[in-house]
């Protein structure tokens, strides 16, 4: 009797991604014009014109054929550039900068080359959803460490205690996927002083950085004994507004950043050429472009937080990034996954379910994680879709036949 073939244990032990399969099911049930996303983080709106021409005078150029595998040379440049004025420090693009599909694959490429089997790696919860499964396919342990609601506050003892001889990195995500939390300069002195004493690496997520509405961006490489021993992921993505181009790049001392390139040559050899030349000029936009960038997701991200106030949520509102966790417990819900689904079946709006954003889902079960990179008239009518949900006829709603999402 022949049997189907398996899948690995690193392939079976996590889940397809939540916030995606959220889009997709709301999209299936009522189509691209009723439905409102607030899942994915994406915008619905173009970006600037002046990327746009820089994507169509690359094409025009002839950049049609590989570029260097760890990414051209003008837009290595103007990475090193641009980060070499933010942190009053000299970056080799030649030995320091590499471009990758995305800064999701510059995690990847740097758990794979930073990171080996049994090693542990550090993790604070709520995190963004693929750093758990990256961890995993690296081989290593993940040690969580809670940010506790609704402050999203570290506690110093959790997170000492999470380091320990078996500790190899940890991931920093500031401003930070789901909650919107800006790391302080306490916090990211406390971490520098965990990895110098334990001698473990950090990885910091900073896809963010342009996106700050309270306090400043600090870089954990810019602090003493950093330097050596962070990588630094970021990416055009979420600046620019073009998700769906995947140019994103990791900065690194040269040691690590020779593993990296060679990960990142074996995972996607390297990201679209044109579309990197394109980047390569929007890192020389001038301060207003980030002045207005923020200013616009100020408005939206105050929107969104009034609107879902008034909608009965209990929004935490953001420092930074572009997503806002919002308890709903007084709507008379008490389980984020059924809730999640009610809104997508009942007023089109797709969520995402806080479980998704912990190990243990108990953890997240009374948050959504709404996202809100869109058109003003969209928020509008995502919000307004949501004044109109019903309340549940008992105080509780199906928490045990709700399906975790992992």
């Amino acid at each position: 009797m022949e049997h189907e073939p398996e899948l690995s244990l690193k392939a079976g032990s996590f889940t397809e991604s939540v916030i995606r399969e959220m889009t997709r099911l709301n999209l299936a049930l009522h189509g691209p014009e009723k439905a409102v996303n607030f899942a994915q983080g994406f915008p619905d709106f173009p970006p600037s014109p002046e990327i746009v021409e820089a994507a169509h005078q690359a094409l025009d150029a002839g950049y049609h054929q590989y570029a260097t595998t760890w990414g051209a040379p003008q837009l290595r440049q103007a990475i090193a550039r641009k980060q070499s004025q933010a942190w009053d420090t000299e970056i080799d693009p030649d030995r320091q900068v590499t471009v990758t599909c995305g800064a999701t694959e510059s995690m990847m490429a740097a758990m794979l080359a930073a990171v080996d089997p049994r090693d542990e790696v550090v993790i604070f919860e709520p995190f963004y959803e693929n750093y758990g499964p990256d961890c995993i396919l690296s081989g290593a342990t993940p040690r969580y460490v809670t940010l506790h609601a609704p402050d999203w506050r570290i506690d110093p003892q959790e997170l000492r205690r999470a380091f320990t001889k078996k500790t190899r990195a940890i991931v920093v995500n500031t401003p930070h996927n789901p909650t919107g939390k800006v790391f302080s300069e306490d916090e990211l002195l406390l971490i520098s002083d965990l990895c110098r004493e334990h001698g473990a690496i950090a990885i910091t997520d900073e896809i963010y950085e342009h996106l700050v509405y309270e306090g400043r961006h600090l870089s954990l490489a810019t602090l003493p004994g950093m330097a050596e021993r962070t990588i630094t992921i970021s990416g055009a993505s979420k600046t620019y507004s073009v998700t769906g181009w995947r140019i994103g790049w990791l900065i690194a001392p040269a040691g690590l950043t020779a593993g990296i390139r060679k990960v990142h040559d074996f995972l996607t050899v390297g990201a679209a050429h044109p579309l990197q030349v394109a980047v390569a000029q929007a890192l020389e936009f001038p301060p207003s472009f980030y002045d207005a960038l923020l200013e616009e997701y100020r408005e939206r991200r105050d929107a969104m937080v009034a609107g879902l106030r008034a909608a009965g949520f209990d929004p935490v509102e953001p420092k930074g990034a572009y997503y806002v966790m919002a308890g709903f417990e007084s709507l008379g819900w008490d389980d984020d996954v059924a809730l999640a689904k009610h809104l997508i079946e009942q007023v089109a709006v797709a969520t995402v379910p806080g479980s998704s954003f912990f190990h243990d889902p108990a953890l997240g079960r009374h948050h959504l994680r709404f996202s809100f990179p869109k058109r003003m008239e969209t928020i509008a009518r995502g919000l307004n879709n949501l004044r109109s949900l019903e309340r549940p006829r008992s105080p509780t709603i199906g928490a045990c036949d709700a399906p975790s999402p992992g």
